[in-house]
């Protein structure tokens, strides 16, 4: 019994072998070869070299290349006095942005808090006189932020961002620790630029 099933695997790998090997020289064509070629000894060949070595025709035809360049636009800009375009989706340093009436936007409903993935957030709140809630405490731990945007994303009233600005290093890291104050000057200085990227990036949402 097992004599005829070895049989018939072998039968069966038979045309299986055959195409594999009517197969191999057609793929073999498409292989490269990428070793350098031998020196030809013909006399162009001879006098091409020598031509190459004693006039220095490779180093005159660098210096062609690199006066070429001298004469292009640079690809680079005179950072920090020219700054590059910037998407409306990048994602920099964090805001708190109010009503046109100057109202705070945030209503403490802690979706930001729950959702950042590095809680690097923290909220406390409270109930005003008039039945609304605002935050008594927003901090953010700057050193822990990973920029993934889910705070802005999470948020149902556009009250926490990540705004155009990039240029926010410092010295110490009691100064990364944003509290509430100075998001809301974050948000008061950057407000043009963040409703324009919102605006411009509104039908993508």
């Amino acid at each position: 019994m097992a004599a005829l099933k070895l049989f018939s695997l072998q039968r069966s790998a038979a045309p299986m072998m055959r195409s594999a090997v009517l197969l191999a020289p057609q793929q073999r064509g498409c292989y490269k070869i990428v070793t350098p070629k031998e020196s030809d000894m013909s006399f162009k060949d001879i006098t091409d070299r020598a031509a190459a070595t004693m006039f220095w025709t490779e180093l005159f035809r660098g210096f062609g290349v690199t006066l070429a360049h001298i004469f292009k636009e640079p690809a680079t800009i005179n950072y920090p006095f020219e700054k590059g375009p910037l998407s409306p989706r990048f994602r920099g340093e964090h805001a708190l942005r109010r009503y046109p009436s100057g109202e705070e936007r945030c209503i403490a409903c802690k979706l930001c808090e729950a959702i950042c993935p590095a809680q690097a957030i923290t909220i406390e709140a409270e109930e005003r006189a008039d039945g609304s809630r605002r935050t008594t405490r927003y901090d953010i731990d700057m050193t822990k932020c990973i920029y993934c945007g889910f705070c802005q994303e999470a948020c149902p009233v556009d009250a926490i961002v990540e705004g155009p600005n990039f240029e926010f290093s410092t010295e110490t890291h009691e100064e990364l620790l944003y509290n509430k104050e100075k998001l809301l000057n974050n948000g008061d200085k950057w407000e043009s630029e963040i409703a324009s990227n919102i605006q411009a990036d509104h039908p993508y949402r």
